[in-house]
């Protein structure tokens, strides 16, 4: 089949033309007509199969007819990665080169008034990251209920990189009346289901098993003790006939060790991952497309999106934490029919990273030998299965080896006993010496009972008043409450803390005999 039979315009097939391609891909041979038909589409597919061309081809003949307004995109294509954003607006200005559409690219690390002049003169095709677009959107530079058409790309690696939030929120601000296609090339169950409430009646395309890897990828793997990782990559490089190449990294502190350590021993390498600015990023992947740069030790922020046609080999220093990552970092090579290499390099101890590897591409990877290096095995120990590097703490428990219980402290001995204790506790209790108590009982004398007898109501004091001269106050106490006073006892010795007088002091009522000048004016 041909590009002519899949109903694209004569612009769009004369920009095909002009790139050298004459045959679509198995997924572009099925979603090209269905989308120009204004399906949606759920895409599974492999990496480096032309997931890209198969939505923006239909694009650029659906938006050919219409006119964009300021700050309201017609169509909307999300990204995870500002890479792989930048590699889906360069496939519209050269297939889009005999149309005027417009396009803008809002992704971070660029500034934010060259995307507001873009938005404002009025975009068809706008490219964004989850987050560079909700920034605008809060900003109010953008409006997203006028988009048509929207495309959501990498939808598992969107998954891997926490972005389901914020692609939720977006779709929740676009108009129902919409035209969707999701494309992932992995079908988890998370992405199952949020495809099942993004899609309206969708047509299913997939062309590839999920998560399986191409079959003109040579692979192989190589089980090196940790600290002899940089040298088992050394001998590999140099034992290969390398064209270009990628060394992926787990994490992006060892992508500029590993730079460094190559350019150390003479090789043309250069880095890439993301706390590298944008134009550097740019900048550096420009130089190893054009040839500039051989090497690239990279993160997975460039294991999507990168679309170079004759890449040879990829390398992976580090064994990748989720199977999945495995597929798209080798798929970066063996791409347009072409054969690739992909070396793989396990610690002993990394046994159940690769083991989930091989049970998600349902195939074992090949073993391979460095040169001049022994070869070594998994450790037996690091339990099958494990998800993770075999470091810390074990898995059978709080110590030791799985199913084995920590050794109990000793228990601490006591002193023995003196021997004459020891003789008198064997004898019989009735020759055993009498103890005397070791405290003498206090006699006790009976209480006796007396019958209660009622007295009066008012007794008299228990204490006889103390016969002290009271502070005279102009007004002078109720006659019962002087008298309820001078029957009640003193039912406390010490001072309240809150008394400000002593309690052998009489307390002054009222005003004492100091009156303030103010009340003792003369009335009339």
């Amino acid at each position: 089949m041909s590009f002519e039979s899949l109903g694209l315009s004569a612009p769009v097939l004369q920009a095909v033309s002009e790139k050298g391609y004459t045959q679509p891909t198995p997924i572009q041979e099925k979603a090209i007509p269905i989308v120009l038909m204004g399906r949606d589409i759920l895409g599974c597919a492999q990496t480096g199969t032309g997931k890209t061309a198969s939505f923006v081809l239909p694009m650029i003949d659906i938006l050919a007819e219409g006119r964009a307004k300021a700050r309201m995109p017609r169509s909307l294509i999300l990204e995870p990665t500002r890479e792989l954003a930048a590699q889906v607006a360069e496939n519209f200005e050269i297939y889009g080169k005999n149309h005027k559409l417009n396009m803008a690219l809002l992704i971070g690390g660029v500034s934010f008034e060259d995307q507001e002049r873009a938005l404002e003169r009025g975009v068809d095709v706008l490219i964004a990251t989850p987050g560079r677009l909700l920034d605008h959107f809060e900003r109010g530079k953008v409006l997203l209920n006028d988009v048509k058409v929207l495309v959501i790309d990498e939808a598992d690696r969107m998954l891997d990189m926490g972005f389901i939030p914020d692609v939720e929120r977006i779709v929740g601000l676009l108009s129902p009346m919409r035209q969707t296609l999701f494309f992932s090339a992995t079908m988890p169950p998370e992405i199952k289901r949020l495809a099942d409430r993004f899609l309206s009646n969708p047509k299913e395309v997939t062309v590839s098993a999920p998560a399986s890897t191409g079959k003109n990828i040579v692979q192989g793997l190589a089980v090196v003790p940790e600290e002899d990782k940089r040298e088992a990559l050394r001998r590999l490089i140099k034992d290969q006939d390398i064209k270009n190449a990628i060394v992926f990294c787990n994490r992006k502190r060892d992508v500029a060790i590993l730079q460094g350590s190559l350019k150390k021993h003479g090789f043309n390498a250069g880095a890439l991952h993301g706390d590298m600015s944008q134009p550097a990023r740019m900048e550096t992947l420009e130089k190893f497309k054009q040839g500039e740069i051989q090497i690239l030790v990279a993160s997975d922020v460039a294991a999507r999106g990168l679309d170079i046609t004759d890449m040879s080999h990829v390398f992976n220093f580090d064994v990748p934490f989720s199977p999945e990552d495995y597929v798209h970092r080798i798929g970066r090579t063996g791409r347009a029919g072409r054969t690739g290499h992909s070396f793989t390099l396990a610690s002993p101890d990394e046994g159940g990273l690769v083991e989930a590897i091989e049970k998600l591409i349902g195939s074992d990877i090949p073993r391979v030998e460095v040169p001049g290096m022994d070869a070594v095995a998994f450790d037996p120990s690091e339990g099958r299965g494990r998800r993770g590097r075999g470091r810390g703490r074990p898995a059978g428990g709080r110590g030791g080896r799985s199913g084995e219980r920590a050794p109990r402290a000793p228990r601490r001995e006591r002193e023995p006993k003196p021997e004459a204790e020891v003789q008198a506790e064997r004898a019989p209790r009735a020759e055993r010496p009498h103890r005397e108590p070791r405290r003498e009982a206090r006699p006790q004398e009976p209480r006796q009972h007396e019958p209660r007898q009622h007295e009066p109501r008012h007794r008299e004091p228990r204490h006889e008043a103390r016969d002290e001269p009271r502070h005279e106050s102009r007004h002078e106490p109720r006659a019962e409450g002087r008298a309820h006073r001078e029957r009640r006892p003193e039912r406390r010795e010490r001072p309240s803390r809150h008394d400000r007088h002593d309690r052998d002091e009489a307390v002054p009522m009222g005003l004492g005999d100091h009156v303030p000048a103010f009340l003792a004016r003369p009335t009339r």
